[in-house]
């Protein structure tokens, strides 16, 4: 059986530990289908784990993330290192189907065996990100990667979800993306450890950097807390990304110095071990709607003999 279809978890894990794509690619294969066999390949990969910067790269759309990733790209392994890309683009909310097409905008490395892309849908998921994409991160990671670079979806204020998987995350703005007052909103500015103001050639660049500046300096720090840098880029000509690779790696660390990257990571251990754990519970709760158990207790609360958090509290009685 070929690697592109084995189900031989430590042949896979191996192969992927020696740099064969098809192996990495299998194995995320699996972990987006959710296969039984995810256990087994998490168990297999921990030993290798944890050694990859992970950098989350999101902003609106259109801001150039695609194009700032593939330039990030271009400038690791110009410094010898072995990178990983996930790139999340969104699916259709009436056919479940994606283009997929940072993979196309990232042409320049498709033939570089340093470097592993992989598109992934989002499947309908909300944050920025796909379901997949944590256990997607940790196989890169396992597999040698360093750093793992993850692209969001196009977001809005409000999907902050990757600031929960990277090390560091990176906040793509452009000119015209709103007034000062718009800067200052909470959302996903607040999220960012370094901003790039990309297409910093347009009018209303400096505007932008102004108000970045402007919002962060009304940010409340401890001493020695580290403070978000701003770069300004033309990602497009390659402009501004060796000081967005500085920013990145002073980033890095002050992580790394001030013990803040193990906090970091035990944070998003535990943000994992609860997905697992809801998704274990939500497939329960599935095996219930097939019994009688949970239309027995809506007809209970709905017929007033008893009140939804009884009922909640014997439905998860039974899961038990």
């Amino acid at each position: 059986m070929t690697l592109r279809r084995s189900r031989d978890v430590p042949v896979l894990v191996g192969a992927a530990r020696e740099g064969d794509p098809r192996a990495v690619a299998r194995l995320i294969s699996l972990v987006e289908d959710g296969d039984e066999a995810l256990p087994r390949i998490a168990a297999a990969l921990a030993p290798h784990t944890g050694r990859a910067a992970v950098i989350g790269l999101t902003g609106s759309p259109g801001v150039g993330k695609s194009t700032t990733t593939n330039e990030l790209v271009a400038a690791f392994r110009k410094a010898g290192r072995r990178v990983g890309v996930l790139a999340v683009d969104p699916s259709s909310p009436f056919t479940g189907g994606a283009i997929l097409g940072d993979r196309v905008r990232m042409q320049d490395h498709a033939t570089d065996a340093g470097v592993y892309i992989r598109s992934m849908s989002s499947r309908g998921h909300l944050g920025g990100l796909s379901a997949a994409t944590p256990q997607a991160a940790r196989v890169l990671d396992g597999a040698g990667c360093d750093p793992v670079v993850v692209e969001t979806v196009g977001v809005g204020q409000a999907e902050v979800e990757i600031a929960g998987l990277a090390d560091t995350t990176v906040v793509l703005l452009a000119p015209g993306m709103g007034d000062s007052v718009q800067a200052a909103k909470a959302g996903v500015l607040e999220i960012a450890d370094v901003f790039v103001v990309n297409k910093a050639d347009r009018d209303g660049a400096d505007a932008t950097y102004r108000d970045i500046q402007g919002m962060i300096g009304l940010g409340e720090r401890a001493p020695g807390q580290w403070r978000p840098r701003v770069v300004r880029c033309v990602a497009a000509r390659g402009e501004g990304i060796d000081e967005l690779v500085e920013a990145i790696d002073a980033h890095r660390a002050y992580l790394h110095d001030s013990g803040e990257l193990a906090a970091r990571r035990v944070r998003r251990a535990e943000a994992e071990v609860e997905a697992i754990a809801l998704g274990t519970l939500r497939a329960r709760m599935k095996d219930l709607r097939r019994g009688d158990a949970l239309g027995t207790l809506a007809r209970d609360v709905a017929e007033g003999r008893t009140d939804p958090y009884a009922a909640a509290d014997a439905l998860l009685a039974q899961l038990g």
